[in-house]
C-alpha cells in the first residue's frame, strides 16, 4: 500500500508517517519501480500500534520502548507492566494538578461581584501581584 493507504487505514497524517520513518519508530518501507513507498501488513500493525499508544498518551520514548519489548514475544512482560505504570503515575499526578487547577478557579470564578472591570476578582487575580 501506499503511503496515503496506511496513512488513511491508521487516521495518522502523512507526515507524521514520515516523521515516525525518520526517527525509526517504522521500518523504511520498499520501494516500488516507481520509487514509491511500498507498505506491507507489518507497517499497518506497528504504525496502529504507535496510534493506540499515543493515544494512550505514552510518550515517542516509551512508544520506542514498548515496540522494542514487542519484537521479542518470548520475553516477560515485566518491563511493559513498568512503562505502563510509571505511565498511569504521571497520568494521576496531572489528573490531580489539573483538579487542582479546577478547583482554584472556580474559587476565582465564585468570587465575581459581577460589577466592572476595575473591580474584577478574575482580572485582579490574573494581575501581578
Amino acid at each position: 500500500m501506499k503511503i496515503g493507504e496506511l496513512a488513511n487505514a491508521t487516521a495518522t497524517k502523512v507526515e507524521t508517517v514520515r516523521y515516525y520513518e525518520k526517527i525509526g519508530l517504522l521500518p523504511p518501507p520498499a520501494r516500488t519501480a516507481a520509487n514509491y513507498r511500498a507498505y506491507g501488513s507489518e507497517h499497518l500493525a506497528r504504525l496502529s500500534f504507535i496510534r493506540r499508544a499515543r493515544d494512550l498518551g505514552f510518550t515517542l520514548e516509551a512508544v520506542r520502548e514498548l515496540l522494542t519489548l514487542s519484537d521479542d514475544k518470548s520475553q516477560p512482560c515485566e518491563a511493559v507492566d513498568a512503562i505502563a505504570r510509571t505511565h498511569l503515575i504521571d497520568i494521576d499526578r496531572k489528573v490531580a494538578d489539573l483538579t487542582a487547577l479546577r478547583t482554584e478557579l472556580d474559587k476565582v470564578i465564585g468570587s465575581c461581584r459581577h460589577g466592572t472591570v476595575a473591580e474584577c476578582k478574575i482580572v485582579e487575580t490574573l494581575g501581578p501581584r
